[in-house]
């Protein structure tokens, strides 16, 4: 297949490209020329920008995953604007695109977030979920996937992956959390009652293939493992994963005097489960935490 995909110099886009490209064409939209072939290779192609496009009648599938970090700043009203905008606009353009297309691609498989659910505590939740709690995160999330649904149509089915915590040792959340750890000085975050729901990069990235290749595919589907934990959980896990004691916490007054109202990302969460994966025939490599933890702590960096 020809597959375009946005995002590709990411941290999920760079795994997910270096699968792609040994059986399909692939194309990545990024500015970064000179960067994206240092980190993709050579055997891609780039594009610059959609504006000289008039469709997508040469493409198979479309993978979106371009957006600004979430948790990389305090949400200021313009950051707030910079995570929605590169977000949307975007996805509205490729869209666009696809439903001027006359062999439009056959499958959008979009990006969002379990941000869309808001904090719920730990009740569990799955795809069937219909009762969100309206902040920040749902509102981002579900304007993007109502911009990606736009493209739905009986020639183009439209997969949305609300992905959880990617854990990877070549970027997200985990790099960052583990100096601390391995000098004795993790812990929990304020109660650390707030669920985690969380997945394997590797898994991630086997899901999109899975989505990408089973044409029954169709809908929401949450990018997570199926055994979300307490943040209490997670950091004892992690502490346990290198050896070392646990017997810190980061005060939820602290964090929300660092990050503001992006504190909420930390402190808040959500028990989301991938039901519609499961359901669909996907099996998870690293379905359990210790699991996951021990295989990315093994691997050589």
């Amino acid at each position: 297949m020809k597959i375009l995909i946005t995002g590709g110099t990411g941290f999920i886009g760079r795994r997910l490209v270096a699968h792609l490209k040994v059986n399909h064409e692939v194309v990545v939209l990024t500015r970064q020329g000179s960067r994206a072939y240092e980190l993709l290779g050579h055997d891609i192609t780039l594009l610059d920008n959609l504006d000289g496009l008039d469709d997508l009648n040469d493409v198979d599938a479309v993978i979106n995953l371009a957006g600004e970090p979430i948790a990389a700043g305090r949400w200021s009203e313009q950051r707030k604007q910079l995570l929605c905008d590169s977000r949307w606009l975007l996805t509205e353009q490729l869209v666009d695109l696809i439903k001027l297309s006359s062999t439009p691609p056959k499958v959008l498989i979009n990006a969002s977030a379990i941000g869309w659910y808001g904090r719920q505590g730990d009740v569990t939740l799955d795809e069937q979920c219909q009762t969100p709690h309206d902040e920040f995160t749902h509102q981002l999330c579900q304007q993007w996937e109502t911009l990606a649904r736009e493209a739905r149509s009986n020639r183009t089915r439209v997969c949305i992956v609300r992905i959880g915590l990617v854990l990877g040792t070549d970027g997200g959340a985990l790099p960052k959390m583990l100096p601390p750890y391995r000098l004795g000085l993790g812990g929990p975050m304020g109660t650390g009652q707030q669920i985690m729901s969380w997945i394997h990069i590797q898994d991630l990235v086997r899901a999109m293939l899975f989505l990408l290749e089973h044409d029954e595919c169709d809908g929401i589907f949450n990018g997570t493992a199926p055994q979300p934990v307490s943040n209490r959980e997670f950091s004892q896990s992690l502490a346990s994963a290198l050896h070392r004691p646990h017997l810190f916490f980061v005060p939820a007054p602290l964090l929300q005097l660092l990050m503001g109202e992006a504190a909420d990302l930390l402190l808040t969460g959500q028990k989301v489960l991938p039901a519609r994966l499961q359901q669909a025939g996907f099996h998870f490599t690293y379905p359990d935490l210790p699991q996951a933890l021990a295989n990315l702590l093994s691997a050589p960096r």
